[in-house]
């Protein structure tokens, strides 16, 4: 029970804040910038046009925080959230590991949670749990792919950046 307990903490707290990271993108939410204001600093970073790569960031935090919230649909929302800060973290590794210097900190904290709920599960006190799907998305193949998945899509997003950050 403790353990279960721990997860549906963990998944809420991260997956929350993941999709208020998002809802800050797309609605400007929790003094965020914005659809508009966030276009411009995407396109800045080399991914144009801005309107369309932060829409989709937006849109899979939101996504894939509300599914980890919710203990929902296994391993996809993790694999989002790795895709998303598989991009993100490229941006930062220049700047090394701690946040105080711009580095991949958080990048890191993010995917490891992600990983953690994609291997583990996410315990009695879940959608996929109260509706028997646990033990179905819990095959080991499933979540490699899915994890591979997330990797491959940031690959694949990074790889359409018209330049690379100048800073």
């Amino acid at each position: 029970m403790n353990r279960d307990f721990g997860m549906l903490l963990a998944r809420s707290a991260i997956g929350l804040a993941f999709a208020a990271h998002g809802a800050q993108k797309a609605f400007g939410s929790f003094g965020g910038p914005g659809l508009k204001k966030a276009a411009g600093f995407f396109e800045g970073m080399g991914f144009k046009p801005g309107a369309t790569y932060v829409s989709l960031a937006a849109y899979t935090e939101i996504g894939s925080g509300l599914l980890i919230a919710a203990g929902l649909g296994g391993p996809a929302g993790p694999a989002g959230l790795i895709g998303v800060m598989t991009v993100a973290g490229a941006g930062h590794l220049k700047d090394g590991f701690f946040v105080q210097n711009g580095g991949v900190e958080i990048n890191v904290l993010y995917s490891a949670a992600a990983l953690a709920f994609a291997m583990g599960g996410y315990g009695r006190y879940s959608l996929d749990a109260a509706m028997g799907l646990d033990a179905a998305l819990a095959h080991d193949k499933l979540i490699w792919a899915a994890v591979a998945a997330g990797v491959a899509g940031g690959l694949v997003i990074l790889a359409q950046r018209e330049s690379p950050p100048t800073t």
